[in-house]
């Protein structure tokens, strides 16, 4: 069957999907983590393969490190799996209710998107969390995975459709494109696929927003920053600069840039820079960096995303050339100010035009999980429907449903009747 067919009868199944109920999604999604938690060693042995063929084909350690799929990459599924499906049910919310005129009633109500297709690289831990926010909020899903992963994605995509379909869900729920060469027709299922969420590099999620007529929400790159305010708390600032830079370094939301106030430059940077060094990063400064940290000078621009144990250092003179800077070469990702000045804080947080913006804790809580919302299909860093970690609830989108009594409109255009608006 073609990807497009597939497309088209999966379609016609997100409706079923929708209205199978949170009871039917819930306790799908509690069959899907059982069966991830009895065949853990069949999706083992399978990463192991994969990450095995990654280091014969010299891929980067960045990149292997998103390719492996351990017990704690499991163990963090499958607390997001059981966080989703404790959730109150995103579809069929009331999202407004107002009376146009007795016996007329309009409600706005909360539905799926319908078919969204998720191309996605490297990390096996992205196909379990995106089936199953898909699932949740019902929404079918057409998944598409990296070829480093191939064996793993096999697997976990094969234990999650048959728990799926095996709990009275639709055949036609989820569908997975294994080959390269298919992307282009999925592509085109612009009259099925009703969104496309890219997850990968730059390049890659350029590529698919420049070949493609269906609506795409995603991020291209992760270049964050941690300014260091003049009423900072120092004791507070390093360990939070250190976690943000190295928890893990490959991640979109690890801080790339290190901005630091002027008056403070002098007694706090050779400290960080120290902490820093420590925990195995490298420095690249403005002048004024160079001077107080002998790091190497900054030769590349300043909107870099490294992914590795390598930040940006500048010294700025004041909030506003902070937000400045970000404004200017982040990526609308997330940014944090570490400051005690709570006024200074809220000019930071209001200024700064990002889908996250912290005060006084790292850049790495930018997560669904993290938020609270169970996992994320993505970090979309634009500004319509859904921005930050998107989950269950940026996976709807609403419709307008209007009860009457007989009513026509040609008496309120004739002037006899008028409406008599009253929200419900």
């Amino acid at each position: 069957m073609s990807i497009q067919t597939q497309a088209a009868e999966m379609k016609l199944a997100a409706p079923r999907l929708a209205a199978a109920g949170s009871a039917a999604r819930s306790a799908a999604l509690a069959a899907i983590a059982n069966a991830l938690e009895e065949k853990k060693q069949e999706i083992f042995a399978a990463n192991a393969q994969d990450l095995a063929a990654a280091e014969q084909n010299a891929v980067s350690p960045q990149i292997r490190k998103r390719l492996k799929f351990d017990e704690s990459k499991l163990s963090a599924c499958l607390a997001g799996i059981r966080q989703l499906s404790a959730m109150p049910d995103p579809v069929g919310k009331v999202l407004l209710s107002r009376q146009l005129d007795e016996g007329l009633i309009l409600k706005r109500i909360s539905v799926p998107i319908g078919v969204i297709g998720v191309i996605f690289e490297a990390r096996p831990d992205a196909l379990v969390q995106i089936s199953a926010l898909c699932i949740r909020s019902g929404n079918c899903a057409i998944l598409k995975g990296g070829s480093e992963t191939a064996r793993s994605n096999r697997v976990l995509f094969n234990i999650i459709k048959e728990a799926a379909v095996s709990s009275g869900l639709p055949s036609d729920c989820l569908f997975q494109v294994e080959s390269h060469s298919d992307i282009a027709e999925l592509l085109a299922c612009e009259t099925s696929v009703d969104l496309l969420i890219p997850r990968g590099s730059n390049a890659f999620v350029r590529y698919i927003m420049e070949h493609t007529k269906i609506p795409v929400m995603g991020h291209a790159e992760g270049v964050c920053h941690v300014y260091v305010d003049r009423d900072a708390d120092f004791g507070k600032a390093i360990p939070i600069i250190v976690d943000a830079k190295t928890q893990y370094s490959a991640a979109c939301n690890a801080a790339e840039t290190l901005l630091v106030d002027e008056p403070v430059a002098e007694s706090f940077l050779p400290a960080a820079a120290k902490a820093l060094k420590e925990a195995g990063v490298t420095l690249f400064g403005d002048e004024r960096s160079v001077n107080l940290t002998g790091c190497a000078p900054m030769t590349g621009s300043w909107h870099t995303e490294y992914l590795d144990l390598k930040m940006s250092v500048r010294v700025v003179d004041g909030v506003r050339a902070a937000v400045d800077h970000i404004n200017r070469y982040g990526s609308r990702h997330t940014d944090a100010i570490i400051t005690e000045n709570r006024e200074t804080a809220a000019l930071f947080e209001s200024l700064v035009d990002s889908a996250d913006v912290y005060c006084n804790c790292s850049t790495r809580f930018a997560d669904g999980f993290r938020y609270g919302f169970g996992a994320e299909v993505g970090i979309s860093t634009g500004k319509l429907h859904a921005r930050g970690p998107v989950g269950i609830d940026g996976l709807q989108t609403y419709k307008y449903i209007l009860e009457g009594s007989g009513q026509t409109v040609a008496p309120y255009c004739d002037g006899r009747k008028e409406f008599h608006f009253k929200d419900l």
